[in-house]
């Protein structure tokens, strides 16, 4: 006679089941379906400066020695060679309407050739620059730079080539988790491992 109260009592206990099982998993069904790229790092940067131009001279314009882009948050990034620095890097932030402090990503007391080229997508910041002795003098680069910068952009990936001609170009997955800079060679990184050569 006690049959179907404890059929109850089981059906209960198996919904409440399911149910917790669901929370644990994130609560709907769409968790499951967002991208790492998605997840944002809390931006700790400080916003207070202005934004900062080569000290290289170049007639005409604009300068191969500044670059800039723009991410899909409205973020701003900037790239410029600093005569006996090496590369330097800022952010802007839209609602602080403010650069970061010039910060050096790559120290070098060479001189900067060639221009200075970034790519982005979904957060994720590619840049190629060059340094070189002689490239005043129209000699190839003796210091070639893939730089991959991310999320907060407080902390960048840097790898140098030494004695080569330069990467030509760089592209970055449509997710940002990877980027490929191409030449004679590939450079290839990813959020994962960062830089590996193949």
């Amino acid at each position: 006679m006690h049959k179907p109260g404890i059929q109850v009592l089981v059906r209960a206990t198996t919904v409440a089941a399911v149910m917790i099982a669901a929370a644990a998993c994130g609560g709907h069904p769409h968790s499951a379906t967002t991208a790492p790229s998605a997840i944002v790092s809390p931006d700790s940067s400080v916003y207070t400066a202005e934004l900062e131009k080569s000290d290289l001279s170049w007639s005409g314009s604009p300068s191969p020695y500044n670059a800039e882009v723009r991410l899909d948050d409205g973020r701003r990034v900037a790239l410029h060679y600093l005569s006996g620095k090496g590369l330097v890097e800022q952010h802007y932030s839209p609602r602080a309407k403010a650069w970061t402090e010039p910060k050096v990503i790559y120290r070098t007391k060479t001189d900067a050739c060639q221009g200075i080229q970034l790519r982005t997508k979904n957060g994720t910041v590619a840049a190629i620059a060059d340094f070189g002795s002689y490239c005043y003098d129209g000699e190839p680069p003796t210091e070639s730079i893939a730089a991959v910068g991310t999320s907060s952009l407080t902390e960048w990936s840097v790898n140098v080539t030494k004695d080569f001609d330069g990467w030509e170009r760089a592209s970055v997955s449509s997710d940002g988790q990877q980027v490929v800079f191409g030449s004679d060679i590939t450079l290839r990184w990813s959020r994962a491992d960062g830089f590996e050569r193949k």
